[in-house]
């Protein structure tokens, strides 16, 4: 893979992390702190994950593989699941808090769960020494880091109009539900 693949690699990685950002933005409109903390998660795991991957490309990596994608539209779902259900139910009932470390952890976890195939495939292509990871590891996850940033701030910008037409929580849980679709999707259609 040249640099131009692997920049075009990171920012298709970095999708779901904006994505995920833009809700959080827009649920956290006036609080901006752990936007920086769930950038930096999200980037970690989108370099670590490949990495995973590559470390383990035995039986272990060959049914994660098959069973990744079931994963990550899980934890979406479930997520999304309970922010629908918090978002329709009494405002006082209202549990999702993308401030909380675990909610950004799990996040994190979800949305590069499919990553790990990436990892995979460097070790088919002839990446064999760690040393030749470093790069393409550290691309991916500093875009993913500042696509994170960037979507949070859009969310925080457009959050308030957006927040009077629907309910972000609402929103949000569509929109992770819905990339635990199309990732569902892709893979199945592979």
């Amino acid at each position: 893979m040249n640099l131009f693949d692997i920049i075009l690699l990171a920012i298709a990685l970095a999708m779901d992390c904006f994505s995920v950002s833009i809700v959080s933005g827009v649920i956290e409109r006036g609080v901006k702190s752990h936007s920086l903390r769930m950038a930096f998660l999200f980037g970690l795991f989108q370099a670590l994950m490949p990495l995973l991957g590559w470390m383990g490309i035995s039986y272990l990596a060959e049914y994660l593989a098959a069973v990744d994608h079931w994963i990550a539209f899980g934890l979406l779902a479930f997520i999304g699941g309970k922010m629908i259900k918090d978002a329709l139910g009494p405002e006082e009932d209202m549990h999702f808090n993308p401030r909380k470390l675990s909610t950004q952890l799990l996040l994190a976890v979800a949305t590069s769960i499919d990553a790990l195939a990436i990892g995979i495939s460097f070790a088919c292509t002839g990446y064999s020494r760690l040393s030749q990871l470093s790069l393409p590891l550290a691309i991916i996850g500093l875009v993913s880091f500042l696509f994170s940033i960037i979507g949070f701030q859009l969310g925080r910008r457009f959050g308030k109009k957006i927040s009077r037409r629907m309910k972000p929580e609402l929103l949000g849980g569509l929109i992770l539900i819905g990339i635990g679709v199309k990732i569902l999707i892709t893979h199945l259609a592979e």
